[in-house]
């Protein structure tokens, strides 16, 4: 069932076995294994995905190459809601252990925002990460080429930048070690500081090695056309030629509900176990909240693994009455 600010009062008294924070690949994935399961689950969406601006998904087994990330996504919240589950497109503020539950507290709507309250016994957090990109004049400019041949992602994209001439945007020295692996796929490669860093004599050496070209001077606005970007612009005026842009600019986690609760981190990353369940029994992560590989078939794994794992947490403690009954109504 599809909530909106008309009929959330029908949800909000009921206690949920899970409520899902995030719609990308992992959330819904989860989703569409918890219903079946003949668990109750409340996805709640801020409508801001990684995935969904992506052009293509180029590894997603049974999927064309060329395939958009907002199709996989909206295609995956039909099967969702075609087996029963409910999804919420609002903001997760805040949750907060109660012992047996959770207390989710939601904010729906960007304009005349309501306030609202959820409850679960689980939580799968799976809202994800958004990429931090170049920081210019016109953002706009930036919008046009990302997720087109912009990339921010090697282990997907690699094979589209194969000898070509690509720029890697970095933040930091430690973001600009990406040119070194990226050198597998292209040995063509220019590195663009932006003036967001000093440049050690280690790293000017390695870059001289490989015969990677360093570009210190920040980046004016980036060329091309229909998407395709095929240079950049410098702020002295200069023009360099390009093919194919890597971001490396790192990301901001969106995790910030989760901050009252004391859970385990590596880094800005959850530490789970195989099947996703943090340091908290009852709260699972997935995707790339969690450590491990940032892929959208692998959130999807992350997802059927963490409801799995729900319904055999649930099963032990229910036996086989709830089935029965869940079955009976």
């Amino acid at each position: 069932m599809k909530l909106t600010k008309h009929n959330l009062s029908e949800k909000t008294n009921q206690v949920y076995d899970v409520i899902v924070v995030g719609g990308g690949a992992g959330g819904l994935s989860a989703g569409i294994y918890l219903q079946p399961y003949l668990l109750s689950s409340l996805i709640i969406d801020k409508g801001k995905a990684r995935s969904l601006w992506m052009q293509e998904l180029h590894n997603y087994l049974g999927l064309p190459p060329d395939t958009p990330g907002k199709t996989l996504l909206k295609q995956g919240k039909e099967h969702y809601l075609s087996v029963g589950g409910d999804l919420l497109n609002a903001y997760v503020e805040e949750i907060i252990d109660e012992g047996e539950t959770f207390l989710v507290r939601v904010k729906v709507g960007r304009t005349n925002s309501i306030c609202v309250e959820f409850r679960a016994k689980y939580i799968i957090a799976a809202s994800g990460i958004i990429d931090h990109l170049p920081a210019l004049e016109k953002m706009q400019n930036v919008f046009d080429y990302a997720g087109y041949n912009l990339h921010v992602c090697l282990l997907c994209d690699g094979y589209e930048m194969r000898d070509q001439k690509v720029g890697v945007f970095a933040s930091s020295e430690s973001a600009a070690q990406v040119a070194f692996s990226l050198g597998w796929f292209t040995p063509h490669i220019t590195v663009f500081t932006q003036g967001l860093f000093d440049v050690s004599s280690e790293l000017r050496q390695k870059l001289k090695e490989h015969r990677y070209s360093l570009v210190e001077t920040p980046v004016k606005q980036f060329l091309g056309e229909n998407h395709q970007m095929n240079g950049v612009e410098l702020e002295d005026g200069s023009v360099i030629n390009l093919e194919a842009g890597l971001i490396s600019m790192g990301s901001r986690y969106h995790s910030d509900y989760l901050e009252n609760l004391d859970l385990e981190y590596q880094g800005g990353n959850l530490i789970t176990d195989q099947m996703g369940r943090t340091s908290h029994p009852r709260i699972f992560a997935l995707g790339d909240l969690k450590v491990g590989m940032n892929q959208v078939v692998v959130a999807a794994a992350d997802g059927a693994m963490s409801a799995t794992q729900i319904w055999r947490d649930i099963r032990r403690q229910t036996g086989a009455k709830r089935n029965l009954s869940n079955l009976a109504a």
